[in-house]
């Protein structure tokens, strides 16, 4: 249910109202006096405000106006004995939700009371799906948020993650890149105590540090150029729920500091306030780096990898439990039939035996790719091995827990993608002759000089120069990210 705060200088009045709400199922907190219910409402979040207009110190439209400086959403009921037309308009005018004038009843009462906190979950939704979708979000999951798999691998896992959905703790998933490390967070959240309640995700590496600071913490009005109204983070959109800081290696090191706070203390301030917030979130972090390593090497704060790595997760690679394939496959082949509304397709012999013989650099993602394109481009009931060979072959290898988080491009497979895919003529293939003519340089710089020259050749298109290289949009970033830093590209890419 939810959590309403009664702020009223009369203790009979207060008590009255509280008990009324507490008999259908609310939380209630009371407060004797405005400035006492300003304090109550930066320890925590609430649902829904009533309070006095009469009180002394500071009445209730003066209240409402500095409430309104804490959350702009938060649905205010006042009540008064003296209630005029002037003084309603005036209430509506700074915020308030509905006025109620004394004597009233119980349940004209919490029928006010139940408009609002209807009105809230709206506005709230409202604001999740916009934080959930927005450009700087985590991508929407493509995947299932089901475990597919009966090996003893999966098993494991299985047992694993209903034990840490049952708790409470911070959780660490690592593995490599995608082996399922979201679909894990997601699983872990709808089988837990707080599944009915937000679950929000945030890719920590496609935003600068001011943006991630503000995605997560949220803004007050303000507080920085272009921000004209307060915003809400993730942080306070999630609480009593589970958030989701997918690559959490790659925040800085300020911003560690300020997770670290939230981790140890349940408290977050506002960028551009100094007034500390209470918040109740599960958070989830993933990562397909080594962190004891970045530790060492001075890049990750020892403190906070202890803070996260409470409740350790590692997904396993595909090709740790090739026995699930066929599960996997089948899975994938019925969804996409089912979301194109085509005739499901299935594989040969010949098409199994190929993909059993495969290392699956890139993981359960790399299987939902291929199946997805075989059941698109494939007018057969049967997808047969001379189609899943090459998209096999051609495929970009993955180096597992890489420095880098992202590629490894061999020189054939590059060849093999422009040939079998047909790459534009602006892919990578057709660069390599220019580059690696000198024959001395390293493969992670054949890599880098190949991804900076499709970038060149598309005028900086990322989406573009992706699909040529045959990598993802995300990846390409990490990396350009990795090498402005190491200032080995130019700043402008």
């Amino acid at each position: 249910m939810s959590r309403a705060l009664v702020v009223d200088d009369k203790e009979m009045m207060r008590d009255s109202v509280s008990t009324t709400l507490a008999r259908k199922g609310h939380t209630v907190v009371t407060a004797g006096g405005a400035k006492a219910a300003l304090a109550k409402l930066t320890e925590r979040p609430y649902d829904v405000v009533v309070t006095d207009l009469q009180m002394p110190e500071m009445d209730g439209l003066e209240f409402v106006e500095e409430l309104r400086k804490l959350d702009e959403q938060l649905p205010v009921i006042l009540m008064t004995a003296y209630g005029t037309v002037e003084t309603a308009v005036k209430a509506m005018k700074l915020g308030a939700f509905d006025f109620l004038t004394k004597p009233f009843s119980g349940d004209e009462l919490m029928a006010t009371v139940e408009r609002a906190l209807e009105h809230s979950r709206l506005v709230k939704e409202n604001s999740i799906l916009k934080a959930a979708g927005s450009v700087s979000g985590a991508r929407k999951s493509e995947v299932t948020h089901e475990l597919i798999g009966s090996s003893e691998a999966m098993r494991q896992l299985t047992d694993r993650l209903e034990k840490i959905a049952n708790s409470h703790g911070t959780v660490l998933i690592t593995g490599e890149s995608g082996a399922g490390k979201e679909v894990a967070a997601r699983w872990i959240h709808e089988h837990s105590p707080r599944a009915k309640m937000p679950f929000l995700a945030i890719n920590c590496a496609a935003l600068s540090t001011n943006l991630l600071e503000s995605e997560l913490f949220g803004h007050e009005k303000g507080a920085f150029t272009g921000a004209d109204k307060l915003r809400k983070g993730r942080f306070e959109l999630a609480d009593g729920g589970t958030l989701l800081l997918d690559e959490i290696s790659e925040i800085s090191p300020e911003l560690q500091a300020k997770l670290l706070r939230v981790l140890q203390e349940r408290t977050f301030e506002r960028v551009g306030s100094s007034s500390a917030r209470g918040v109740d979130v599960r958070v989830i972090a993933t990562t397909n780096r080594d962190l004891p390593a970045e530790v060492a090497k001075g890049t990750f704060r020892q403190d906070l990898y202890f803070r996260l790595n409470v409740l350790p997760v590692h997904m396993p690679a595909l090709r740790e439990h090739k026995e699930d394939l066929t599960e996997l496959t089948g899975h994938f082949l019925k969804d996409v039939a089912k979301r194109e509304g085509r005739t499901v397709k299935r594989l040969d012999e010949a098409a199994m035996t190929a993909m059993k013989g495969y290392e699956w650099p890139g993981n359960v993602r790399e299987l939902q790719n291929i199946c997805e394109r075989a059941a698109v481009l494939t007018n057969d009931e049967i997808i047969r091995g001379v189609l899943i060979e090459p998209w096999l072959n051609a495929s970009v290898t993955v180096s597992p827990m890489d420095e880098g988080g992202g590629i490894r491009m061999p020189i054939a497979s590059m060849v093999e993608v422009k040939r079998v895919n047909g790459v534009a003529d602006s892919g990578a293939a057709s660069l390599l002759p220019e580059i690696i003519c000198d024959g001395q340089l390293t493969l992670d710089q054949v890599e880098r000089e190949v991804i900076v020259k499709t970038l060149e050749a598309n005028q900086g298109h990322r989406q573009k120069s992706a699909r040529a290289l045959g990598i993802g949009v995300r990846t390409l970033g990490l990396k350009l990210k990795k090498w402005k830093e190491e200032q080995l590209v130019a700043q402008s890419l």
